[in-house]
């Protein structure tokens, strides 16, 4: 399978979500259930993703959505793959160009309890920096923040 990234707009807000809230519930054994309905998700897609952060979108041959990642500043907010899809690459070729489009490093969190997540980003060069009981996130869910240092010499 050839997969193609661009950046994600406007139009491509709804279709982000609904991968986001598919991979999300297909996690359910390995992370929190989301805390918001699906229509409030959609629409902070639409508001805040396209309009205040970076969407990438990874798309089959066919043009269809099979990976997301969102970043905001340093941050790489959402990395999801469609969850019929994992283990190809995708997950891989997304933080490539997170670390490509941010070559001074990378931060994100993830919950404690998805091991697979943490397995990935440590293969990708993150180091696991803080942990945290939960407290501070909307699930209430134990997570780890991992920083990348980056690749950039100053």
């Amino acid at each position: 399978m050839r997969i193609a990234i661009r950046r994600g707009g406007d139009g491509d807000a709804r279709a982000a979500a609904d991968l986001w809230l598919a991979s999300r519930k297909a996690a359910l054994a390995a992370i929190p259930a989301p805390v918001h309905e699906d229509d409030d998700v959609r629409g902070w897609f639409g508001s805040h993703v396209v309009g205040e952060c970076e969407l990438w979108l990874a798309e089959d041959d066919a043009a269809r959505l099979v990976g997301i990642l969102v970043l905001d500043d340093e941050w790489v907010d959402q990395l999801y793959v469609d969850p019929e899809l994992t283990g190809r690459g995708i997950g891989s070729r997304l933080l490539a160009v997170a670390k490509r489009e941010r070559p001074r490093g990378l931060r994100l969190w993830t919950f404690a309890s998805n091991t697979g997540a943490q397995r990935f980003y440590e293969r990708h060069g993150f180091v696991a920096v803080r942990r945290t009981d939960g407290r501070d996130n909307e699930e209430g869910a134990p997570d780890i923040l991992y920083e990348y240092a980056g690749d950039e010499v100053i």
